[in-house]
């Protein structure tokens, strides 16, 4: 994050300084971009109004991310309040600047404090929903239900319920976690893995009959080849047949029931 500079003295303001800042805003908004005194006036405007944004940094301070980030995402806020800010819209400066600064407060927690990225629509619904939540809590004197914050809101309960589903990949949960009162487990320990047993019994199950389609030697030459793991020369002794033929029906079993398999799966 790009650093700003900001003074210790700061925060400490009197009314005359709240005045002051607001003289600046002004006279900086009449300024034209041209002016050789205009860059320093800018930093002396931005200097005057710091406290406001630090002030709505620290609304937000305890979510999970650093006072000193979210006092530097304000201060960006406030630098972008102050370059665009038209005072013949008459609007004055902290109507202006207060929305400004909170939006990018509210966009760096939505674009980069989620673990899991989901898509903006539940981002902000995540937001909204926290905010009914705390709302409806003081009002109703209880935590509201699903069909309180839909109605709340004016969306369905279908909705809340995505929403809230969304809201989990906010946070995460490291696979080195202990998943139990010893600790000796971790989360990563209690993961499933693929399973290639799973596959073998289905082949085995579809073996026999595959096999049963081949003739009486065919079955003899494939079961002492694989099961008896005998050489093409052990078993051309055995059957009575040259090695050359040996591999000649072994490769033509195998093929029968390769092919076999195939119109099985």
């Amino acid at each position: 994050m790009t650093a700003v500079a900001v003074s210790p003295t700061a925060d400490r303001r009197t009314a005359e300084d709240t005045d002051r800042a607001g003289e600046l805003i002004t006279a900086l908004a009449t300024l034209p971009d041209g002016h050789p005194g205009r860059a320093r006036l800018r930093d002396r405007t931005i200097e005057a109004w710091m406290p406001l944004a630090r002030h709505l940094a620290s609304r937000y301070a305890g979510r999970g991310e650093p006072v000193d980030d979210l006092q530097q995402v304000a201060v960006m806020g406030l630098i972008k309040a102050v370059d665009r800010f038209d005072a013949e819209r008459g609007i004055d400066f902290a109507g202006f600047a207060i929305p400004t600064i909170v939006g990018e407060l509210k966009r760096h927690f939505r674009d980069r404090t989620w673990s899991i990225r989901v898509p903006r629509r539940l981002q902000e619904l995540r937001l909204s929903i926290t905010a009914a939540n705390h709302d409806l809590s003081h009002k109703l004197g209880r935590s509201p239900t699903v069909a309180d914050i839909a109605a709340h809101l004016g969306i369905t309960e279908e909705e809340v319920l995505e929403g809230l589903e969304g809201a989990r990949a906010y946070n995460s949960t490291s696979l080195s976690a202990p998943a139990g009162a010893e600790g000796t487990t971790t989360l990563g320990d209690t993961l499933g893995c693929e399973d290639d047993g799973f596959a073998l019994a289905e082949l085995r199950i579809a073996l026999g009959p595959a096999l049963a389609t081949l003739d009486e030697r065919e079955q003899k030459i494939i079961s002492l080849r694989f099961y008896g793991n005998l050489t093409q020369s052990d078993i051309a002794q055995q059957v009575g047949i040259s090695q050359m033929h040996v591999s000649r029906l072994l490769t033509k079993a195998l093929a029968k029931l390769r092919n076999r398999l195939d119109d099985a799966a």
